[in-house]
């Protein structure tokens, strides 16, 4: 007895018959509209910084990637709210939530932390010296302990 494999089918088309992915694509679809409805209301430069996340019970939910621009559109709430209120796909629109989310290349750190030099190594242990604070002078020979040796 041989195993003869089924016949695969087009992505496309299992999204058509398979309920779970049907009711994913129909949802993807919409929130995709929305976008787009919500894009036409936004100034051209907040587009790239503001997506949909969710529209439930009258609450739309906004990811802003820019802490700068979730300020500007919290300012500018009640236009947009009445705006986005005008077009049928958002009627019964109450409230717009804001969540600042920042992308994931945003969150690096791409500076250097700075080098010390051996002098400034020895100026901070010779500060430590006449520091009579026990902590603030722990805190300048931890400093110092943070300098690379020279190669």
């Amino acid at each position: 007895m041989s195993f003869r494999p089924l016949d695969a089918k087009a992505p496309a088309l299992l999204l058509r018959e398979l309920k779970p992915l049907r009711d994913l694509l129909h949802s993807a679809e919409q929130l995709n509209r929305l976008q787009q409805l919500l894009d036409g209301q936004l100034q051209p430069a907040a587009r790239p910084f503001c997506r949909l996340a969710s529209w439930r019970e009258g609450i739309l939910l906004l990811i802003i990637t820019d802490s700068q621009w979730a300020t500007r559109l919290r300012y500018q709430e009640r236009r947009l709210l009445r705006q986005l209120q005008g077009l049928a796909e958002f009627r019964g629109l109450q409230r717009i939530l804001f969540k600042v989310q920042p992308t994931r290349t945003s969150l690096g750190c791409s500076i250097a932390p700075p080098q010390r030099s051996a002098s400034a190594r020895a100026n901070l242990l010779e500060s430590a010296e006449d520091i009579r604070d026990p902590r603030l002078k722990a805190a300048l020979q931890r400093l110092a302990a943070h300098v690379q040796p020279d190669d």
